[in-house]
């Protein structure tokens, strides 16, 4: 099962190379195949072309933010310069993905070009706020996230014990404690998402998803499963499922 995965930026080497293989460890353990796009070299077409050849597509994290015009907004101060080469990049996988029903996950900035894509909204800075949402990647894990229980990502982490231990059901809500490496996040979501997880100290978005009795995976974490891999069985379980999926319309 190839697994398109976009570089995290179209300039910044040194991250892309530390950040990239996180995401292609993460798939190649799950049983896939992880195939970079690399955004300074291929056109458009290629990115179609790899797109076609693949099973399913990851959104990586970036230290870019999505071009606030693009939801109707005007740049915040706190916002970082967007990366129009990853936007491009991620608007030809996600437009493929969801044309040939092919899973979707986004992971961090990952879930917010996915959102936008689907005309959603993000809130541009999330700080002040009790939370430290960018804690970033020395911290294993910064707080906590409350997952609805019928969610598609409440029942994934309810079917083993391992992930139940992990993230405890009380009061229908799983609470999961995840990492975080962000100050932005989510705000109004898009066409065919629901919020399926937040922050119970702030409210911030941690998780959306479309609807489960739909046949189509997507899949969008505020957080890094790809960091907390070896650690979090949670993590491993998330990357199985998109990788299930990605084999359940696998052509030869």
């Amino acid at each position: 099962m190839r697994i398109a995965i976009p570089a995290p930026t179209s300039a910044e080497l040194v991250y892309n190379r530390r950040s990239w293989l996180y995401y292609a460890e993460a798939i190649t353990r799950s049983g896939g195949e992880p195939v970079m796009i690399d955004l300074e070299l291929i056109s458009a077409a290629e990115v179609a072309a790899t797109a076609i050849s693949c099973d399913g597509v990851c959104l990586p994290g970036s230290p870019a933010d999505i071009d606030p015009h693009r939801y109707s907004a005007d740049p915040d101060p706190a916002t970082s310069p967007a990366d129009f080469g990853r936007e491009f990049a991620d608007n030809i996988l996600l437009a493929h993905a969801y044309a040939n029903r092919k899973p979707i996950l986004g992971i961090c900035y990952g879930v917010q070009s996915l959102n936008v894509y689907r005309g959603g909204s993000l809130v541009q800075d999330i700080m002040p706020l009790p939370v430290n949402h960018s804690a970033g990647r020395s911290v294993a894990i910064a707080h906590t996230a409350l997952i609805a229980e019928h969610s598609g990502l409440g029942q994934l982490l309810l079917a083993t014990d391992a992930t139940r231990d992990e993230a405890p059901l009380i009061d229908g809500y799983l609470r999961l404690p995840i990492n975080s490496s962000h100050h932005q996040a989510v705000s109004e979501p898009g066409d065919g998402l629901r919020i399926v997880s937040r922050c119970p100290d702030d409210g911030v978005i941690e998780a959306i998803e479309s609807d489960p009795r739909t046949p189509h995976f997507v899949l969008g974490v505020q957080w890094h499963p790809e960091r907390s891999f070896d650690i979090s069985p949670a993590s491993r379980a998330i990357f199985a499922r998109f990788i299930q999926e990605a084999a359940s319309r696998h052509r030869p």
